[in-house]
């Protein structure tokens, strides 16, 4: 498993495109902070460079390294939530332009589950994550659900060497307002 991480790593590092078993779905990831990378991924779904991706941190305390503002609501919701739980939060800071919302707003994960928690870690930085399908299609559960679009043309593939969850689920959105008003765009 360590080796695999550390190709994964340099890839990351490289501004490569990984796709890896996320703690909810199969995802697309790479550097936050690589504006191409992430065009990479937008041509690689498909999908309108007007919808934003999610990225991922290993630990809450990363919450103020990429976001401008977090309000108070969000400690306590990201710490206890029980699935896996993104967060939009107002204004996002430090990751690449194109990664934001066309409102300047962020969308972050704190992870849980250990395997890809350890990949993030390990990078010592967010990650994108958005769903590894062509945009339109369904999100992919399992490797085999995985367009040959996506496998053919992402830089590296990681696998969870425990097997995959076959009952994986996208997880549920929230979105945060300054003044702790909240709305949930999908649980």
């Amino acid at each position: 498993m360590q080796e695999d991480y550390k190709k994964a790593l340099e890839h990351l590092r490289k501004g490569d495109v990984v796709l890896y078993p996320s703690d909810t779905i199969w995802g697309l990831g790479c550097d936050v902070r690589n504006e191409k990378a992430v065009e990479k991924i937008f041509q690689l779904k498909n999908r309108p460079e007007n919808k934003a991706f999610i990225i991922l941190i290993s630990k809450i305390e990363q919450l103020s390294e990429y976001v401008v503002q977090v309000p108070e609501i969000a400690w306590n919701l990201v710490e206890f939530a029980e699935k896996p739980l993104t967060v939009i939060y107002p204004k996002g800071k430090n990751v690449a332009s194109n990664l934001l919302g066309p409102d300047g707003t962020i969308a972050i994960r704190l992870l849980k589950d250990e395997f890809c928690k350890g990949l993030v870690y390990r990078f010592e930085r967010a990650i994108v994550s958005t769903s590894a399908n062509i945009s339109g299609q369904p999100s992919p559960k399992i490797f085999t659900d995985i367009a040959p679009e996506i496998t053919e043309n992402v830089d590296y593939i990681l696998q969870n060497p425990k097997g995959e969850n076959k009952n994986a689920q996208a997880s549920q959105i929230v979105k945060l307002g300054l003044g702790g008003d909240f709305e949930f765009i999908r649980k």
